[in-house]
């Protein structure tokens, strides 16, 4: 080849390169997140997440939206495995989707908002060291949280011995709350009955149960499917004077009488930056896994009123938040 020639092919090759890499940076990435029909406090948090960090959708960032048909395993799944292909990071909220997701994909980058107990259910390696394609942000930040819910009802509910454990069937969640409730509760003199539900239609029978085996109080295992029927447990709750306890603030804006957990809306915008390392070019494998920044209790005094309780001022003075 020519001097002139092997330049110019030089040249081009350095061109077409540089232009590449100019390319693969400018990529717009496609993030897919998995939702309910009504948009969830962690999805909304994302986006407004998304958008603190400069993101605008359709110009450098495409968001799609997938709706699940029920908040279990097999529901999540389909809607993850529907958007899939499309997507270059996926976002889903809860602890069943985090399971649905693992169970989809090992190769698409997964971040995940509000997951009970990753390392537990296997999700992850390590909260330090995810290992493998994901990460998020946790909803409890120990073990001990259910604890501190079933010593909530203890000091609300004067002489408490007989909770209720709603759960779902299914839900992971659920038995990590119980080994929590179930070392704690000899030593609050509480005996625990566990009720499961499949959906949010089994709730009359599940309060039907509790009212039959004499249940002095509730306690609400935190997960997708009593996050969708927050309302309906709240007014069951109060209908059958039923002292309740949740993990979602969500829960006493609709008349349930204390919770003690994170902001969901905090959670989301927790997970937006993961999501934006991810699409920077760090892997899943290597960015640890974040718990709540915040612990809220909040308290309804208006349930309190309804239901008969005088709250402990000790109890009123700790509170974050009093719905009157």
């Amino acid at each position: 080849m020519k001097r002139r020639g092997f330049i110019g092919a030089l040249l081009s090759a350095a061109f077409w390169q540089t232009t590449a890499q100019a390319q693969e940076r400018t990529r717009v990435a496609t993030v897919g997140y998995v939702d309910a029909a009504s948009r969830s406090a962690g999805m909304e948090g994302l986006l407004t997440g998304l958008r603190e960090l400069g993101y605008v959708d359709g110009k450098n960032i495409r968001l799609v939206r997938q709706q699940f048909a029920a908040p279990t395993v097999e529901k999540m799944k389909e809607a993850i495995l529907a958007v899939l292909p499309y997507v270059d990071i996926l976002v889903v909220g809860g602890t069943v989707g985090g399971v649905a997701a693992k169970s989809a994909t090992a190769e698409i980058p997964v971040v995940f908002i509000s997951v009970g107990a990753p390392v537990d259910i296997g999700l992850v390696r390590s909260l330090a060291k995810p290992g493998g394609n994901m990460t998020g942000v946790t909803f409890e930040a120990a073990e001990e949280t259910y604890a501190k819910r079933l010593q909530l009802l203890t000091e609300v509910v004067p002489g408490l011995s007989n909770v209720a454990i709603l759960g779902a069937v299914g839900d992971p969640n659920f038995p990590f709350a119980m080994v929590s409730l179930e070392r704690s509760a000899p030593g609050l003199k509480v005996l625990l009955t566990r009720v499961a539900v499949n959906s949010a239609d089994d709730l009359p029978r599940a309060f039907d149960e509790m009212k039959q085996t004499r249940q002095q109080a509730l306690l609400v295992v935190s997960g997708s499917l009593t996050y969708g029927s927050i309302k309906e447990t709240a007014d069951l709750a109060l209908v059958n004077g039923l002292p309740s306890c949740h993990g979602f603030r969500e829960a006493v804006a609709a008349g349930g009488l204390i919770t003690f957990g994170p902001d969901l809306v905090s959670l989301g915008r927790q997970s937006a930056r993961l999501v934006d390392k991810i699409i920077k070019g760090e892997r899943p494998a290597d960015i640890p896994v974040e718990q709540p920044a915040q612990y809220v209790m909040s308290m309804n005094l208006r349930t309190a009123k309804a239901l008969g309780l005088t709250v402990p001022p000790s109890l009123l003075a700790r509170a974050d938040e009093l719905i009157e």
